[in-house]
């Protein structure tokens, strides 16, 4: 009898690994096959890409969609802002949340309970567009560099993250540094964030690539272009396409133009956009995955 539930427990499993096995290279083929072809579809010809039929290779190869996207002498500009605020909103925002997070993880604060509900309604209720727009205004936030890292400082859900990492670790750890004389920075700087690097990096992670991707507070309060970063750019080149392609007459588009349509633009930048993000997150998913399941997971 044990022999027979041993080959049926077995199978089952065979049964199980094959089908999850079959699920997993099904949904990968999903994640995979959209940027594949996006990938295609910028190296493609436009005219030719209009046509249809384009999945995993070029057809008709061609460099024109980046040679129009690099021709744009505000490029590199709208580059290195857009590192510098992922650098400077980064690294500012990760120490405030976690900061904030062991604030309102500390047993010996006794306002942190009022301070997580103050956050927490923030994250329910807003002021709305227009208030947070003349509030910035009134700031004096606008065509600053500021505007793109002070307002980003502080999130209720990063300090949700960092609290419950945070109160997972040993408490009798955090105590004996005070009993030794530390201060609740000295316990915050030397302790805590040694041991909450995983914690960090999740952070660093979700922060980081919404930085790299934010284009919408771009166009509210950076109006005299000195601060535009590269995505912003990147969508006025592809409106530029767009009103390329709604030239009816041949005779005012040169060769150049007619090999650039819409759909290979829109291809193109985003393989500009999303590139960095790729080569950078393999390093870091590792944390990622780490701060995720030991935050959340508590005895």
């Amino acid at each position: 009898m044990e022999k027979v539930a041993y080959l049926k427990d077995t199978t089952g499993r065979k049964v199980f690994n094959f089908f999850n096995g079959l699920f997993m290279l099904i949904f990968t083929v999903l994640m995979v096959f959209p940027f594949l072809n996006i990938l295609a579809l910028s190296f493609n010809e436009g005219s030719d890409a209009v046509r249809g039929g384009i999945y995993l290779w070029p057809r008709v190869f061609s460099l024109a969609n980046y040679e129009f996207v690099f021709s744009n002498s505000d490029l590199w500009r709208g580059f290195w802002v857009s590192v510098l605020r992922v650098v400077v909103g980064t690294t500012t925002a990760v120490i405030c949340n976690a900061l904030l997070g062991y604030i309102v993880s500390c047993r010996r604060f006794y306002g942190r309970k009022f301070m997580r509900i103050l956050f927490l309604v923030t994250m329910y209720f807003s002021g709305g567009l227009i208030p947070t727009y003349l509030l910035m205004v009134r700031l004096g936030f606008m065509n600053t560099f500021s505007v793109y890292i002070i307002p980003g400082l502080f999130s209720a859900y990063y300090m949700l993250l960092a609290s419950s990492y945070i109160q997972g670790l040993p408490e009798s750890m955090l105590e004996s540094a005070r009993i030794d004389g530390a201060s609740e920075l000295v316990v915050f700087s030397k302790i805590v964030l040694p041991l909450s690097l995983p914690m960090l990096a999740c952070l660093a992670v979700y922060i980081g690539v919404g930085h790299w991707n934010s284009w919408f507070d771009v166009s509210l309060y950076s109006r005299n272009g000195v601060w535009d970063n590269l995505q912003i750019i990147l969508y006025r080149l592809l409106n530029q396409a767009d009103a390329l392609s709604k030239l009816m007459d041949a005779q005012e588009l040169s060769q150049a133009m007619r090999s650039i349509q819409p759909v290979t633009m829109r291809a193109a930048t985003t393989v500009v956009v999303v590139l960095p993000i790729i080569m950078i997150y393999p390093f870091l998913q590792k944390y990622f995955v780490g701060g995720i399941t030991l935050g959340a997971v508590k005895g």
